[in-house]
């Protein structure tokens, strides 16, 4: 559960819905600061919303809705009715892709092919066992036209086996080969060096990143889990022809 969830779950248990109308109030910077302090964030944005006397909340891709005077809170999705879009998506996604942007391709460990048609960012643990079976598969994803940037998600933890791992594959002269070998099951070593691994991970947390692989496409939609390679290849000219 995310922490804007947490807490409107929790910590604030209402909702506007239960107050009727909403009259349009402009929000101040005191209640801003009153706002981040209710829900114990740093957020990134606090803008009006669609809805009238509504605030959109952003944190990561954690996203909410709060009113003007900073009383009530809103933990749900927001649709528009007219065109069925699923405005709050719309703003995850949008956060997805800039954060995105923001990580070079030389902070990732990237397997890619010529002339590709997808980029996807990867979210791995070394000892995960679908993390492995969809490496094992990325001669074939290269093949079927899917660049893969790999991003550092130990799920145990620093300091757990994985981020150990996570680390010596970084820090190997040749990470492509040492992430390779690691999904494998064989034993990496490599001196230590200044790595990626802690900021990535708390990047994919961030991010939402439920279970690995986390599997993320330049246009922000979230796949979770594992697919078979022409499965998941088929999945993206799905989301595509939704998009």
């Amino acid at each position: 559960m995310h922490r804007l969830t947490q807490v409107a779950a929790v910590t604030l248990g209402l909702s506007l819905l239960a107050t009727g109308t909403v009259s349009a109030q402009v929000m101040t910077p005191e209640v801003r600061a009153q706002v981040a302090e209710r829900l114990d964030i740093k957020p990134d944005e606090i803008k009006s919303a669609p809805v009238q006397g509504l605030y959109e909340v952003a944190s990561g891709t954690d996203v909410g809705y709060v009113s003007a005077d900073g009383r009530f809170y809103i933990d749900g999705d927001l649709f528009d009715m007219e065109t069925r879009v699923n405005l709050t998506e719309k703003r995850r996604l949008a956060s997805r892709v800039a954060l995105l942007k923001a990580v070079p391709d030389d902070q990732t460990v990237v397997f890619a092919p010529k002339g590709y048609k997808y980029t996807l960012n990867v979210f791995t643990d070394m000892d995960c066992t679908y993390c492995r079976k969809l490496h094992s598969e990325i001669a074939e994803l290269n093949r079927l036209g899917v660049r893969v940037r790999y991003l550092m998600y130990p799920r145990g933890g620093r300091g757990s086996d994985a981020w150990i791992k996570a680390e010596a594959v970084w820090c190997s002269a040749d990470r492509r080969d040492a992430l390779t070998r690691a999904k494998r099951g064989e034993v990496v070593t490599a001196k230590a060096c200044n790595n990626p691994v802690a900021k990535q991970y708390e990047l994919g947390r961030q991010m939402g990143i439920r279970g690995t692989p986390g599997i993320i496409t330049e246009k922000g939609q979230y796949v979770a889990g594992y697919l078979p390679a022409q499965q998941l290849v088929e999945h993206l000219k799905m989301l595509d022809e939704q998009d």
